[in-house]
């Protein structure tokens, strides 16, 4: 046994120094620094180069749309519209705008002014993606509404809003002249950035004008996609100004297309349960927010979706119900839903002073949010929550107790939120005027109630909407329908055997008898 561990502990002393090699590699790597150095130049050559081959892709997919009239093409391009402005810079642009605009010299000299001068640079490669006849036949009016478009969110997202206002009212200006079909998707996205650069200068009543009559020129022309986006512009015009009243007279007398896009469809979806909370109407606000949930994107669009969780979560607890704990802990809504958590264990547990104590820190958040008015309206809950609490605490309370745990002025205070909380249904029990006293009347069995038969109603609902939105939303390959029926030709065919078979079966019948 000694032997053998010797000879084992000599193995190891062997095997030690076979492991330091491995770390070999370290000291090659020291002089890599170098040529990542003299490569860190090229990423931003690269990177402009492209993007320029991703604009020239997508020039060409809505080419490929308007000779196929084929408006999916369009719609490819515009799908990758916030992944290439994200790379825009004025060498991009500029070298865009001068190597498409090549027959149209005002329109390329327009768009350059608002650009900066690039630096020459050497060896660089012109970029000229029309050349021959092609560049001197004019250019299609989709693609310079795109080029143009590009120009306005690069303005856009450097807050260079003026000089934006003026690229989009020149580009809103050609596209209300032209009637084309596959300009449609394009001038949806140009109407979106036109109201968007108005709202940052904070002149949004100025194109409420204009919106109108592209809405109603949208909704002549059966333009889905056009129609959807100026009615949640005009919708989100509204709302910024506190004009519910006209919105919901919007909403009533227009009729949102079906065919348009699930993100149109969630900001719809929005808005309209926005207007139904601040009109009372708080179970078909909380049907609208909940269909806008299920319609924004599953992993993006965190904005805004916690706004509608905000929303949702003060529309839930004005019915009366407290919100699942679950969408509290979410990692994407956690932070942002920490004022309206404490609002809920509030209203849950009917603690006014810490119903108050939440307003008062969080009260310019919830103004900021826009759900403040709603949240006021919470305190008349939290009473009703507190009373039916000490309604099922105690079989028998003086009214002076009630208002101390209450928090209110007075036990006359006191008697008359009992009385109306009686009135309502909140509570079963009695008040004693002469003696000061609530007497609660003893439990009945929900079950012999209506409540089990409308909750089963509510999910049944639930359920069934489901069903539908899920079969609306059903895609099928074109023309995919009558891959098994025959065609014209195959059908007179058959019909021919038919007859030719047919006087076959009459000769055999002829030749059988004598």
């Amino acid at each position: 046994m000694k032997e053998t561990t010797a000879k084992r502990r000599e193995k190891q002393r062997e095997a030690k120094p076979e492991k330091q090699p491995e770390k070999g590699p370290e000291p090659q790597d020291v002089e890599m620094p170098e040529e990542d150095a003299s490569a860190a130049g090229k990423p931003h050559k690269e990177l402009d180069t492209l993007t320029l081959e991703d604009i020239k892709e997508h020039v060409k997919q809505i080419e490929k749309a308007v000779s196929g009239k084929e408006p999916r093409f369009v719609l490819r391009a515009l799908r990758a519209l916030p992944s290439t402005s994200r790379r825009l810079n004025p060498n991009v642009l500029h070298k865009a705008v001068s190597g498409f605009f090549t027959s149209h010299a005002e329109g390329r000299d327009f768009l350059l002014s608002f650009l900066e001068e690039p630096m020459d640079t050497e060896g660089e490669v012109p970029f000229r993606p029309r050349t021959g006849k092609a560049a001197a036949a004019p250019l299609l009016p989709e693609v310079e509404a795109y080029l143009q478009l590009l120009l306005v969110v690069y303005l856009t997202n450097n807050k260079r809003y003026a000089e934006a206002q003026k690229v989009s009212d020149e580009l809103l200006q050609k596209i209300s002249s032209q009637n084309r079909r596959a300009l449609d998707l394009v001038a949806a996205k140009c109407y979106y950035y036109h109201s968007r650069v108005y709202e940052f200068l904070s002149k949004l009543d100025i194109v409420r004008s204009f919106l109108h009559a592209r809405l109603r020129t949208a909704t002549l022309r059966h333009d889905a996609d056009g129609q959807a986006t100026l009615l949640n512009l005009l919708l989100r015009n509204y709302l910024q100004y506190s004009l519910y009243d006209q919105a919901e007279k919007l909403v009533s007398k227009s009729v949102f297309p079906e065919l348009a896009n699930n993100n149109e469809w969630a900001r719809y979806l929005y808005y309209t349960g926005r207007i139904k909370a601040i009109q009372l109407e708080y179970s078909e606000a909380r049907r609208t927010l909940t269909n806008a949930l299920r319609k924004a994107p599953q992993h993006t669009a965190v904005g805004f979706k916690q706004t509608v969780h905000k929303l949702l979560i003060v529309v839930e607890l004005l019915l009366g119900e407290i919100p699942d704990r679950l969408q509290f802990r979410q990692p994407s809504l956690k932070r942002s839903l920490m004022p309206y958590f404490l609002l809920t264990q509030a209203v849950r547990m009917g603690n006014l002073a810490k119903f108050n104590q939440a307003l008062e820190e969080f009260g310019e958040k919830f103004q900021t949010d826009g759900t403040y008015t709603l949240i006021i309206r919470l305190r008349h809950n939290v009473i009703k929550t507190g009373v039916r609490m000490i309604s099922l605490s105690y079989s028998r309370i003086s009214l002076a107790d009630i208002a101390q745990k209450l928090q209110l002025d007075s036990p006359e205070d006191a008697e008359f939120i009992v009385a109306k909380a009686i009135r309502d249904g909140v509570i079963e029990a009695s008040i004693n005027h002469e003696k000061g006293y609530v007497q609660s009347k003893e439990t009945i069995d929900i079950y012999g109630t209506r409540e089990p038969q409308l909750a089963f109603h509510q999910r049944i609902s639930f359920c069934l909407d489901i069903h539908n939105m899920s079969v609306k939303a059903m895609r099928f390959p074109p023309k995919s329908y009558n891959k098994d029926l025959e065609s014209a030709e195959e059908r007179r065919e058959r019909e021919q055997q038919d007859l030719e078979f047919a006087k076959e079966m009459a000769e055999d019948d002829d030749d059988s008898f004598p």
